[in-house]
């Protein structure tokens, strides 16, 4: 499996969940920020160990985004259909 398509799935996959979980806070709290960045550490160091080109960077943020984005829909979504 390249590495570069292993990174881009955990960086969207673990972003997800993260997102789903900061929807529950207000915006620019601690807890918002901290779900933001807690996969940031994972992704460095894979791309470390995996020795992935600099360049690619952009292409984990992105990934990251889309994630988060894509989780805290899920969580709106969830909540308005409960009510």
């Amino acid at each position: 499996m390249n590495q570069y398509f292993l990174i881009s799935i955990l960086a969207l996959a673990m972003n997800i969940p993260m997102g789903y979980i900061r929807e529950g806070y207000a915006k620019f709290t601690f807890g918002w920020f901290f779900w933001i960045h807690a996969s940031i550490p994972f992704i460095i160091y894979a791309r470390v160990q995996l020795g992935t080109a600099k360049l690619f960077i952009p292409v984990t943020i992105f990934l990251a985004v889309i994630g988060q984005i894509t989780g805290s829909r899920w969580r709106r979504r969830m909540k308005e259909n409960v009510i």
